[in-house]
């Protein structure tokens, strides 16, 4: 079968999550990856989140790098010092024959090392050149540090949103906009190739974590630019909250109702949690009205969901009402639906043999994703892409003597 990316050939200038996980779902599906580090230091990306498990939860020897393995397999990987003319032109004489180039460089360090879109397109002018930045490439600040935290947590707004009001704000979830930012940059990098296939002309892809924080609260931030207001008050007592929000149960566990179309699902509620008293409350008998009393209506359900165990209300809701458990990450884990649905799959690592990993969000029925390779060593693959770029044993000799690879 032949793969969906076959024959892409990638090369990645980049580290930690957000970009290294772009090239990732594309090896997923056969693109020829090549993931670039400097020769001492690496990819400081190899040091973050590395955890003793086993694929079953027993504790072995080896720390196993489960996160270097999500981000970064099916890669071949190379070390190369770019801050060298020696590493620069090399890195110029694989542009010329890539389909996609991607970095994560900040603004200044593109422009110092002479990697500009402008420079390397006239290299190649088929070339995708893709490129994820925190803060844009425009304005004063293009240049800051910008980090998953400050900028997608922080400064687009997630952590004030998820805050409850007058309490303190707390809390992230890792590489949640890496992630989304990776995928984002995915999604460029295709239409652009989809593009190239009909004009033969490559171009620059530009995403960063700012506008894609912003983006992805849209639904939202689309409100508010039509409808200009102070947005900080709290989930729980928003207008039509009661019924879209968390609730504690009697076993100090959560679940949280997802009534969009509230009055389509009252009745069957009201009888599920045995208050048909409920369902012909003057105050509760229509969305609108509920909205007026929605302190109210949640006081209810407050004391209402703390009667009975999380197991205990499983068993009084219906199919077809729309509620979740809020489950923790060993739950979700072990999620049955998740499971059956291939979310998890086990592959043979050559050190640590076994490993459960996340599959590729994508399911494609043709062509699907496949783990072909584990996430490379450090300078794994060197030589072997020096050798297919023309050099020689006694070129890769010298570029190891002056430092330029390792």
């Amino acid at each position: 079968m032949v793969a969906a990316c076959e024959g892409l050939k990638v090369i990645e200038l980049a580290q930690v999550v957000a970009v290294p996980l772009t090239g990732r779902l594309l090896a997923d599906f056969g693109a020829n990856v090549v993931h670039i580090e400097h020769p001492v230091r690496g990819d400081i990306g190899r040091s973050l989140g590395q955890i003793r498990a086993s694929p079953t939860g027993v504790a072995v020897g080896d720390v196993v790098p489960y996160k270097w393995e999500h981000v970064n397999r099916n890669k071949r990987g190379m070390t190369l010092d770019v801050s060298q003319e020696g590493g620069r032109q090399l890195l110029y004489k694989m542009v010329k024959t890539a389909d996609v180039f991607l970095t994560n460089m900040r603004p200044y360090e593109i422009e110092r090392y002479h990697f500009e879109y402008d420079t390397l397109s006239k290299l190649n002018p088929r070339l995708i050149y893709a490129s994820l930045t925190g803060l844009g490439k425009k304005g004063p600040e293009r240049n800051l540090p910008a980090y998953d935290h400050t900028i997608y947590w922080a400064r687009a707004g997630w952590s004030h949103r998820l805050a409850l009001k007058g309490q303190a704000i707390v809390g992230k979830v890792e590489a949640f906009g890496d992630t989304v930012a990776a995928t984002v940059l995915a999604y460029g990098i295709m239409t652009a190739l989809y593009m190239r296939e009909r004009t033969g002309v490559g171009q620059e892809v530009d995403v960063n974590l700012l506008q894609t924080g912003i983006f992805h609260a849209g639904w939202e931030l689309s409100g508010a630019l039509s409808n200009p207001q102070d947005m900080q008050m709290s989930e729980r007592t928003a207008a039509g909250g009661a019924l879209n929000i968390c609730y504690l149960t009697k076993d100090g566990r959560w679940l949280r109702l997802g009534f969009t179309t509230p009055e389509r699902f009252w009745s069957k509620f009201c009888q599920a949690i045995d208050r048909e008293d409920l369902e012909h409350d003057p105050r509760f008998q229509t969305t609108e009205v509920q909205r007026q009393n929605n302190v109210a209506l949640i006081s209810i359900l407050d004391e209402v969901f703390l009667s009975k165990s999380l197991d205990e209300w499983k068993a009084c809701f219906p199919d077809d009402i729309p509620w979740a458990v809020v489950q923790n990450i060993p739950e979700v884990c072990s999620d049955p639906q998740a499971r059956i649905n291939g979310v998890f799959i086990t592959y043979d690592h050559p050190v640590y043999g076994p490993i459960e990993v996340l599959a590729n969000p994508v399911n494609l029925s043709k062509a699907p994703a496949e783990i072909r390779r584990p996430a490379p060593e450090h300078g794994q693959h060197t030589e072997e892409v020096l050798l297919e770029y023309g050099c020689t044993w006694e070129d890769i000799a010298k570029l190891k003597e002056e430092g330029i690879v390792a």
